[in-house]
């Protein structure tokens, strides 16, 4: 028997085939942005209405040689792909660095966490002294810039200091806002945090 899910995405995408649409047009997870219990914080619904539809999490079309598992982070379009098997992505919308702050690179999931401590770097400190205050860190929450989750990347070197993590901020989604990190919705990086392993290859272009 069919789970409802995949009963929903064979209907939609008869409907996409029917009405000329490719599959990167439909969200089938809009009921996911809804208000939810996440460790013990009330994480408040996302009015997903007001957020442009490319950047709701979907299941599109991608061409990549990556092998499924990695992580593509589209600066420019401003979109996030883990890669699926059979010519597949899952796609997010995402903030990413404003001006100054932007980077690239191949890089790797070397932690996870849940609601972490967000701690700002000495030269984010110099540039906004009111964050001196977080100097050992803010402890995880609604408020915290990291949002419900953080994945740290790191290189060959160690610690890059960037983060894909979860913002409160969805209206920021689309945007060059960030000090060089990439945010998503607080619904969508958990979904991300589900799904990408420890190890896993993160290329920024």
């Amino acid at each position: 028997m069919q789970s409802r899910r995949t009963f929903l995405l064979g209907a939609l995408s008869a409907t996409a085939a029917l009405a000329g649409c490719t599959a990167g047009e439909l969200s089938i997870f809009t009921a996911e942005y809804g208000a939810k219990r996440d460790a013990g914080y009330q994480l408040p619904s996302i009015p997903i209405h007001q957020v442009p539809r490319q950047y709701h999490r979907q299941v599109v079309r991608y061409r990549t040689d990556e092998k499924p598992g990695t992580v593509i982070v589209d600066t420019k379009d401003k979109f996030l792909y883990l890669v699926m098997a059979d010519g597949k992505a899952m796609r997010y919308g995402i903030g990413v660095g404003r001006e100054g702050f932007e980077w690239s690179g191949t890089t790797r999931v070397a932690m996870k966490r849940e609601w972490p401590t967000w701690t700002p770097p000495a030269e984010m400190i110099k540039r906004q002294p009111e964050l001196a205050k977080w100097r050992n860190g803010q402890p995880g929450g609604l408020s915290n810039p990291l949002g419900a989750r953080a994945l740290y990347l790191f290189n060959k070197r160690g610690d890059t200091g960037y983060r894909l993590h979860g913002t409160p901020e969805w209206n920021s989604i689309g945007r060059n806002v960030s000090s060089g990190c990439v945010r998503l919705m607080n619904q969508d990086i958990i979904d991300l945090y589900n799904r990408v392993e420890i190890g896993a290859k993160v290329v920024v272009i």
